[in-house]
């Protein structure tokens, strides 16, 4: 008795001993509310299926984006023979309903073109190639020329055979064979590469036009019937519009290319039905500046017979201009494609810098059925009878000169005048404004 033994530790004093620390030191963090440590520095379960679908869409788009610009020469031989199919369905079209098969008569048509085509291009290869063959063989005799003028102008003693020795020896002229005989093969390259794009323009034009109707209802099957009316009324409009654009223009160049023929047959110019067919051409499908540029090679070929001669056509050209801009135009492309001219400018620039000279050729008719399916649907109101809608400015009280008499008369005369005197000075100032009642003070001319 009296003695006590070792007493052991209960769990609430073991606690206590284990929660303590050392004097000196921090006592660990406990993490907050009970929440693991592992799970909060784990990452988002969303996160790397995001990543997965971010990289996936940059991947999708980098290999749109080559395949687009590897297609790039395809896209645009398929657009051209689209416009040409939409110019030739009205032809095709008319002569299916007269009994021929639909591919049989796009044949015709196609076949028709080629040889049109054809002959233009053979005559004009003979035009230059004979020009050609002129130009050599006269080109020692304006060598001579051009010698004897240099030596008469500056006391100088050249001579022919001189500057030919020259010429032949001379280390910048055999660089230039060398780079054209390589060049050749480029030439050829760029050739059949040409062939190849007409070509394949051709056969889908083809394919495009004989299988219009086919194609029309395999584009309107996927779609609902309101849809399907709205996409037959702009295919419908498209053709009427690129149709009457190519026939309204090969019309007017049939007519320029007439009379330019008669004017060039009259002065005996060289070569009169080539150089028409090529004004005719190049005037109506370049727009506002065709004409100056294809009556440039004419008056070039007629500078050659008698300078004289280049005058007259230069007047011919510029008097033939007003006449199609004014009388012949405005007649035959109403109902077809009625485009302002500076519309017509401004989407030929805009279409050469898209697609360079196929941009230039599909431009107007686009921008025709543009407008034309913007016109059925965009709604129009009736413009008020307002003398400023015609150009004319609204004059607000007497005209300027009869402010500058009133002012002209003075303190010491009567304000007031005659009726007769007032009656005059309206007539003379107020104008057809006031005459017809848009003034303000139209009416009674009463003064007070």
């Amino acid at each position: 008795m009296g003695e006590t033994g070792p007493v052991a530790s209960t769990d609430e004093t073991a606690q206590v001993t284990q929660d303590v620390a050392p004097l000196g030191t921090t006592p660990p963090a406990q993490p907050p509310n009970g929440v693991e440590t592992g799970r909060a520095a784990s990452m988002p379960r969303w996160l790397p299926r995001a990543m997965v679908l971010a990289l996936a869409l940059i991947a999708c788009f980098q290999l749109g984006s080559w395949a687009f610009h590897q297609l790039t020469g395809l896209l645009i031989n398929i657009l051209i023979a689209f416009f040409l199919a939409l110019a030739v369905e009205p032809a095709v079209s008319w002569m299916a309903a007269r009994g021929l098969r639909r591919g049989f008569a796009t044949f015709l048509v196609f076949l028709g073109v080629l040889i049109v085509g054809a002959g233009f291009i053979t005559l004009m290869g003979s035009m230059l190639a004979g020009q050609i063959v002129d130009m050599v063989e006269d080109f020692p005799e304006y060598l001579d020329d051009v010698i004897s003028w240099i030596n008469q102008t500056f006391h100088t003693e050249l001579s022919r055979v001189e500057i030919q020795d020259s010429l032949v020896h001379s280390d910048w002229l055999q660089k230039y064979v060398q780079n054209s005989a390589s060049g050749v093969l480029d030439v050829s390259a760029q050739v059949l590469g040409g062939l190849f794009q007409l070509l394949t323009v051709l056969l889908f034009s083809f394919y495009f036009a004989a299988d219009g109707p086919r194609l029309r209802r395999a584009l309107c099957s996927v779609l609902p019937p309101a849809r399907q009316a709205e996409v037959l009324r702009a295919w419908e409009i498209a053709v009427n519009k690129t149709g009457g654009y190519i026939y309204s223009r090969g019309l007017m160049a049939l007519i320029s290319g007439v009379a330019h023929y008669v004017l060039l047959q009259v002065l005996s110019v060289p070569y009169a039905p080539v150089l028409a067919v090529w004004v005719g051409l190049v005037s109506q499908f370049i727009p506002t500046i065709g004409t100056y540029l294809a009556g440039a090679l004419p008056m070039l070929i007629a500078f050659t017979v008698d300078p004289w001669y280049a005058l007259w056509v230069l007047i011919f050209v510029v008097v033939y201009q007003q006449f199609e801009n004014y009388v012949l135009q405005p007649k035959l492309t109403a109902k077809s494609v009625d485009i302002h001219p500076a519309v017509a400018f401004g989407s030929v620039i805009a279409g050469t810098a898209l697609l360079g000279a196929v941009g230039a050729l599909i431009s107007i008719p686009a921008i025709a059925t543009l407008q034309a399916f913007l016109g059925a649907y965009v709604k129009r109101y009736d413009v008020t009878d307002d003398p400023r809608v015609h150009g004319h400015r609204r004059r607000d009280g007497a005209s300027l000169l009869t402010r500058m008499r009133r002012a002209l008369r003075g303190p010491n005369r009567p304000w007031a005048a005659s009726e007769a005197e007032v009656a005059a000075e309206e007539a003379a100032g107020s104008g057809p404004d006031s005459a017809s009642g848009h003034g303000p003070e139209s009416g009674s001319g009463e003064r007070q």
